[in-house]
């Protein structure tokens, strides 16, 4: 005789260790096996896009550190090159090659974190973690060097950076590119052929091409289902057209086909931050104060620029009428639209992969509630 059960709702946040940040689910089970779920945002919200409307261009680019506050250098990039578009600006050589090693660096220590808190989440011990979060430490550490920062950087503007990077930063980069292969060796011996991991996450959560580009899915979720679309490639910008790199592509769509999948672009980004710092010449990092004021006023004008993030595409949309403030500034947020699929990914599988299926996801609710 089979034992009846009754569904049961319960809420999972907002103040969760495994929701990676102010989130709130409410899941119904049916015994152990997910039938329904309900993501709830909003509680980091801040009124970012709104505070922009009183910041010259230049301050808003400490707005855009606060979205997704572990890639920072990204968000920073994508804001710039909107407000050069904006404005016409050519940036100088050496400060577009500067930036695109932060902002790949960024990519590197996002991915770390992605990676290590997903093991977490499968209830691992904590040694993948630490480890990621020792070779997080040291971009963090080259970031610091950079611009006085680690978090929060501010360091782009329009036509290149806030500053050079000091001698000892090249000294520093030089030896994290000849020991980071090995390490990240290190952390896949741990992970990536491991049996607890392999049923814990290979077939779980399975995402279809399909799914994903009908709700506009982008980034390494969308990668994961067979999808070749990066933006570096497919609409490239700064000098990425200059660098050779490979866009790795899984089409299982699970968590373990994300999680690998991350793995690979980590080995893709160290690549291009090596090319670049091989392609830098000595020169200006940003034009003089005569080209390019601290009070940007664009034309009346508006203009939409997406760069590939750390988790898919982030796009700034400007809206100029002449001032010295943007007067419409909107975020086309990749953590929000990953979002979107949730309940499709979790209902049918089990409460055990709840927490591994969303943190698969690598979202950033700095970024989705803004």
């Amino acid at each position: 005789m089979a034992i009846r059960s009754e569904p049961i709702t319960i809420n999972l946040g907002p103040q969760h260790p495994s929701t990676h940040g102010v989130f709130r689910m409410r899941v119904t089970f049916d015994g152990e096996t997910i039938i329904d779920v309900e993501p709830i945002f909003g509680y980091l919200h801040r009124g970012s896009e709104k505070l922009a409307e009183e910041r010259t261009y230049t301050q808003v680019v400490t707005l855009t550190d606060r979205m997704d506050y572990v890639s920072s250098m990204l968000n920073n990039q994508g804001y710039i090159l909107a407000v050069e578009k904006l404005c016409g600006i050519n940036p100088k050589p050496r400060g577009v090659w500067l930036r695109m090693i932060a902002s790949e660096l960024q990519r590197i220590a996002s991915h770390l974190v992605a990676i290590g808190f997903l093991i977490q989440d499968l209830g691992a011990w904590g040694t993948p973690l630490t480890y990621a979060m020792r070779e997080r430490e040291k971009i963090l550490q080259m970031f610091e060097m950079l611009c006085g920062a680690r978090i929060t950087n501010s360091y782009l503007r329009p036509g290149g950076v806030f500053m050079d990077a000091p001698s000892v930063f090249w000294d520093v980069l030089d030896s994290f590119i000849a020991s980071f292969p090995k390490s990240i060796d290190e952390l896949e011996n741990l992970i990536t052929s491991n049996e607890i991991i392999f049923s814990r996450t290979k077939g779980i959560a399975v995402l279809s091409s399909k799914d994903a580009i009908d709700a506009s899915i982008t980034g390494p979720i969308l990668r994961s289902t067979g999808v070749d679309w990066d933006l570096r490639k497919r609409d490239s910008y700064d000098y990425y057209d200059d660098v050779e790199f490979d866009i790795p592509i899984h089409d299982a769509g699970d968590n373990y086909a994300r999680y690998l999948l991350r793995v690979q672009e980590i080995r893709e980004s160290l690549k291009i931050v090596e090319q670049c710092k091989k392609n830098i010449q000595p020169g200006l990092v940003r034009p003089h104060h005569d080209e390019v004021p601290n009070l940007l006023q664009p034309p009346l004008g508006d203009c939409y620029v997406a760069i590939e993030g750390s988790k898919g595409e982030l796009g700034f949309y400007l809206v100029s009428d002449g001032s010295i403030a943007p007067y419409r500034w909107h975020v086309r947020s990749s953590s929000l639209i990953n979002l979107t699929l949730l309940k499709d990914m979790l209902v049918g599988t089990l409460f055990g992969d709840l927490f591994v299926t969303f943190g698969s996801i690598d979202i950033n609710m700095g970024e989705v509630d803004r």
